[in-house]
């Protein structure tokens, strides 16, 4: 901080990160209210403070969202040691509350005996729609399954147009890109994720995650549902919920006639890992990936078995075709690799290839010296390297993939 003046100095002990200062609880007991073992932070929170994630004007600054586990009532109350005030010249504090109550619904607690009041209601909360699938996972920590349940909802279901309000503002720390959607368009489907937990002897609900779907319109008789938005929230990360969430909503979309197939808006890295694994789950007992067909190449039945029974569009079935191409490969034999390789390679070079196209026209119409400035922008030796890290890291992907599937 050197060459601050001693005024900036002192301004700067007055910006905090939000991502910290951000407090985050999913209650089930009042104890939990008190438990820093159940606070978690947000990832992100640029959409609302700003790129640098930075709230000024504040000392300790603790921004609690507290939310009861099932119906996502919430707490939202703001706490610091310092603030500053008039004796800094034309300098104000963030309205830190203001930008707070732009994105959670009105309704909300601001003190802490009327939100354990709330809490107290909360055996009365069930799922909202239909009940699609039941699951479990086996928690090491308390010895013991505990039950999930995945619903598909919409709006006619009463208390869910508010409680999707107060559910999307998760959205806003997780997702780097998030917007919320227009809830007044029908052709929106929800798939909510809850898990079954007892209190005082009766059985109450958890929100756990969340996908929205959007059913788009294929000429002339057709839609093609498009994931949007999913998040699990993070005390249930890493417990297997997107994979059944993702599979789950694969399946109803399965049975429907008129779908053609199901894709995904802008999908993340992790969203496309996931979407491998579930994928090549559903696909691999198809007689069309069979090993001795695998072996022989992609075809175009795979594509319309796929497309038929799963509702898997071609792109997404050819990288499950590798994935268990790879499975079906002994990569320690120097001619099932080398062929193995080939294939992969053959897909992967189509923008290379886009490129030398490009470059024969450039040839014809480009002057010596203008082609000479484009050449050194396509070096054919760094396009080799590259589509060799392409392939390695694909099937680093890819052999993960086959991991998880060993172990499911």
């Amino acid at each position: 901080m050197a060459g601050l003046t001693a005024v900036e100095k002192k301004l700067a002990e007055y910006k905090c990160n939000t991502n910290e200062a951000i407090q985050l609880k999913l209650v089930r007991f009042p104890e939990d209210l008190e438990d820093d073992n159940t606070t978690f932070n947000p990832e992100y929170s640029h959409q609302v403070f700003g790129d640098d994630e930075v709230a000024f004007g504040y000392k300790g600054l603790k921004i609690l969202l507290y939310y009861i586990a099932g119906n996502l009532s919430t707490l939202f109350r703001i706490e610091y040691t310092s603030k500053v005030n008039e004796k800094f010249d034309c300098v104000e504090a963030d309205d830190v509350e203001s930008k707070i109550r732009e994105i959670i619904p009105p309704g909300f607690c601001t003190n802490t005996d009327d939100f354990v009041s709330l809490l107290e209601k909360e055996v009365n909360f069930r799922p909202f729609g239909m009940l699609l699938h039941t699951y479990s996972v086996h928690n090491e920590e308390a010895g013991e399954d505990i039950t999930y349940q995945i619903y598909k909802a919409d709006m006619t279901c009463p208390g869910f147009r508010e409680y999707h309000e107060r559910l999307q503002t998760f959205l806003m720390w997780f997702i780097e890109t998030a917007s919320f959607i227009d809830v007044d368009d029908e052709r929106w489907n929800y798939f909510l994720v809850f898990e079954k937990y007892n209190k005082d002897g009766a059985t109450l609900f958890a929100t756990v995650g969340y996908m929205t779907v959007y059913n788009y319109y294929v000429y002339p008789d057709k839609t093609r549902p498009r994931v949007s938005q999913m998040l699990i929230l993070p005390p249930f990360q890493g417990e297997g919920h997107g994979a059944q969430l993702l599979e789950t909503v694969h399946r109803y979309y399965m049975s429907s006639p008129t779908v053609l197939d199901i894709t995904a808006e802008d999908p993340s890295e992790n969203y496309v890992k996931l979407r491998d694994f579930v994928l090549v789950k559903l696909c691999q007992d198809l007689l069309c990936f069979s090993p001795g067909k695998l072996m022989q190449g992609f075809s175009q039945e795979m594509v319309m078995e796929a497309q038929q029974k799963l509702k898997i569009n071609k792109q997404h079935t050819r990288r499950v075709y590798e994935i268990l191409r790879l499975r079906a490969t002994d990569m320690g034999d120097a001619e099932q690799s080398r062929s193995y390789r080939l294939d992969v390679k053959r897909r992967l070079i189509g923008p290379y290839k886009k490129k030398q196209r490009e470059l024969a026209k450039m040839r014809r119409c480009l002057r010596p010296e203008e082609l000479t400035n484009q050449l050194n922008q396509i070096d054919l030796n760094m396009q080799h390297e590259q589509l060799e890290e392409s392939f390695q890291q694909l099937v680093s992907d890819y052999r993960r993939v086959l991991e998880r599937l060993a172990q499911a």
